[in-house]
């Protein structure tokens, strides 16, 4: 299992964290997870129960899988395929290779000619891009096909097609040089400021190890010198049955998947050497720490890695207890950091994470939004947050508000688990493979949890907090859109100074709950109620007028989607003419209810899977959440009450405006954010209503006429609710 927090350019799945919790592959030849003896191999030095939903096996020739029935959305089946050969595993001369190679894979093989692939599935409902694509990241290379409408028939050809794809694919002179150009493209497309940054980054938190310099694109020289004999040399070393591990999760039955991969790929047998995992590096104390990097299309904003050598581990009930705590203690620091911008204190936005990188880092990562041009100021003042969180443990009111956030995440995973896309189960068990630790089904996620609760100790936290802080080396980046001054020495030095812990920074626990908001009115009654047969609907009006539509919601039996539609939305704003309407989507539901402000909302909502989303339909302005029956009440509760008492806090609109007007520029860093910026304005004739706002637009806003815009739209109806739910 695997904790994962939010460094932007590398997730993965992990064990019991509010990201993904799932099931796991197995060993020998067709042993299910009910046999008792047998322990699947991915949970081989592991005491973490096995999720026994799955079938695990491994031919006789040392291909892995796993199988299960997942009817999530009927009658598709996920298939992933996966190959442990990266970007990392590359000679120097064959920086690229893995990644051309599944381009190349995809033209064809030995069952299907050049280029029929693509055409073969899509003739089985699948469409390339969205159903049937690939990823080359440094530690893997992933095949995926979602396969609709799939039968015994579709699924028979595709496992043909797949395993002729990775035996035996074109190699030819004359497919390598029609693919050639296809990959040099991407590789140019790429080379845009978002890639400039990623790759900055790369070279400086990872020198001295073989992730700084090998990005699964690879170079324009190696690209352009590889010949088929070379390609063959690389795939004969790595594509490798043993290499190989094959999940499939779909509408079917799972006996049924494994007839066909013992039909199709047991008789697979590799040739010549196998290659030799090369050694990736470890973090190294070096004199260079910083680095400015001049980017004007992007926002000014600091990245910072604190790197501790990645090792194997034994994935233990243990283990991830300590992954539980270490997240628990993280998440104390983003809340003051948060506290902190809503504040409007140097920095618009901060937050850290930790994550193990490609089997080379394990990194605490920092990322910080200077407000304005003061970086130094940010890196400081986030600097002193985190020091307060090394020096002085944390309160037990403040431990108890994350754990009860939690037990709410965890247990909203063991309710949604029977419902989760078949194709999400297939991604995180290979995402567990990829990094040589387990999974676990949210249920036992649930328990574990549960069962160390007096494991979180402030001092327990504490020495965790002061472990993700410490490591072989720090290293921060600077992205600034003008250049600065002296700037890698100004960057170093902001980053070794000693910082006092910050005072005053921690947020002030109170017990607040539901009975602090507003009640709205007294309880109303339903005036007349009809079925729309043929959709199995229920339409109500209630007694004040409010329209309410009940849609039957069978597949997820826990959650309830709620759209509160009222307004008349953009067809009730001039054509010949801008508005604010953008900027509800920015601040409107941060501002607030009645007297409680943002803080307040979180606090009577921690727990509990309540929330508020804002958009724009053409007919009606929409506040909307998911949310699950136990909590449905207050949710209603929330949305009446924001429509009947909205409260105008200024600091949400004018948090909002300084982060548009931050990253406004990046909308012109690349073909595709101009496309995204402008798309829906081009398609509509270039109608105000639909239009970007420009700088002029976002500095014209203030919190006077922001709220001069939206009061009266929040109190004009027609108000109708839309609710799915479990119809019992």
């Amino acid at each position: 299992m695997k904790r994962s927090t939010c460094h932007p350019a590398l997730q993965y799945s992990f064990f019991l964290i509010l990201l993904c919790l799932l099931g796991v592959p197995g060993v020998a030849v067709a042993q299910t997870a009910t046999d008792d003896d047998t322990v699947p191999w991915l949970y081989e030095n592991s005491d973490i129960p096995v999720d026994k939903t799955w079938t695990f096996g491994e031919l006789d020739n040392g291909l892995r899988y796993a199988v299960k029935h997942n009817g999530v959305p009927p009658g598709q089946v996920s298939i992933r395929l996966r190959m442990d050969v990266g970007s990392l595993m590359e000679k120097d001369d064959e920086q690229g290779f893995a990644h051309f190679m599944e381009h190349l894979t995809f033209r064809g093989s030995t069952h299907v000619p050049d280029g029929e692939a693509k055409r073969v599935w899509q003739r089985l409902g699948a469409t390339f891009g969205s159903d049937s694509n690939a990823e080359t990241t440094p530690t893997q290379t992933v095949y995926k096909l979602d396969l609709p409408n799939a039968n015994a028939a579709s699924l028979d050809e595709s496992l043909k097609i797949l395993s002729g794809m990775i035996r035996s694919p074109g190699l030819s002179t004359k497919a390598v040089n029609a693919e050639r150009p296809v990959v040099l493209a991407e590789l140019r497309e790429r080379a845009g400021p978002q890639t400039q940054v990623q790759n900055a980054t790369r070279e400086l938190f990872f020198a001295g190890q073989r992730l700084a310099n090998r990005a699964p694109i690879g170079t324009p020289e190696t690209l352009s010198a590889a010949t088929p004999k070379m390609l063959e040399q690389f795939h004969q070393r790595w594509y490798r049955p043993e290499n190989t591990v094959i999940v499939i999760a779909g509408d079917e039955d799972p006996a049924l998947f494994v007839e066909l991969l013992n039909k199709h790929f047991s008789q697979w047998q590799a040739d010549g050497k196998a290659g030799v995992i090369p050694d990736f590096g470890q973090p190294q104390d070096l004199s260079e720490i910083s680095e400015v990097l001049i980017e004007p299309t992007l926002p000014r904003f600091i990245s910072m890695i604190i790197a501790r050598p990645w090792e194997q581990v034994a994935d233990t009930i243990v283990y991830n207890q300590q992954i539980l705590i270490d997240l628990l203690a993280m998440q104390m620091i983003n809340r003051r950091l948060e506290a902190g911008a809503r504040a409007g204190g140097s920095y618009l936005q901060a937050a850290v994470g930790q994550d193990d990188v490609s089997r080379s880092v394990d990194g605490t990562f920092v990322n910080i939004i200077p407000l304005g041009e003061d970086w130094e100021a940010a890196l400081h003042d986030v600097r002193a947050i985190i020091s307060d969180a090394t020096t002085v443990a944390p309160s037990e009111q403040d431990i108890a508000r994350e754990l009860a956030e939690f037990d709410a995440a965890l247990a909203i995973g063991v309710e949604s688990y029977q419902t989760e896309a078949a194709r999400k189960q297939a991604d995180n068990i290979i995402n567990a493979v990829d990094i040589h630790e387990t999974v676990a089904t949210p249920q036992v996620a649930l328990d574990v949890f549960r069962d160390m609760r007096d494991l979180y100790t402030p001092e327990r936290l504490l020495e965790s907090t002061r472990k993700l802080f410490s490591g072989v080396t720090s290293r921060v980046l600077l992205s600034s859109p003008v250049a600065v001054e002296n700037g890698q020495a100004r960057l170093a030095a902001a980053l070794t100074r000693p910082v006092d812990a910050a005072s005053n920074v921690r947020v002030v626990q109170s017990d607040i709950g539901f009975e602090s908001l507003k009640a709205v009115g007294k309880k109303g009654t339903i005036k007349t109620s009809r079925q729309i047969g043929n959709f199995d609907m229920e339409q109500l009006e209630l007694a004040n007028g409010v329209r309410v539509l009940l849609f039957p919601n069978t597949a997820e039996r826990n959650k309830i989607m709620v759209n509160a539609r009222f307004g008349n939305g953009y067809s009730g704003l001039p054509s010949d003419q801008q508005t604010l309407a953008w900027s509800g989507a920015m601040a409107l539901m941060a501002s607030g209810v009645g007297d409680l402000g943002q803080e307040e909302l979180d606090k009577i909502t921690t727990g509990r899977r309540i929330g508020l989303g804002f958009g724009i339909d053409d007919d009606a302005y929409e506040i909307s959440a998911e949310t699950r029956p136990s909590d449905l009440e207050d949710q209603l509760h929330l949305i009446a009450a924001k429509l009947a008492f909205p409260r105008w806090d200024a600091a949400p609109v004018m948090r909002s405006k300084a982060a548009a007007l931050i990253g406004y520029d990046s909308f012109s860093a690349s073909p595709q954010a101009v496309l995204e910026r402008d798309l829906e304005w081009l398609l509509r004739g270039k109608d105000p209503r639909w239009k970007t706002p420009d700088k002029a637009d976002f500095n014209k806003l203030t919190a006077e006429n922001f709220k001069q815009f939206w009061e009266p739209i929040l109190a004009s109806g027609p108000v109708e609710l839309m609710l799915k739910i479990l119809r019992c």
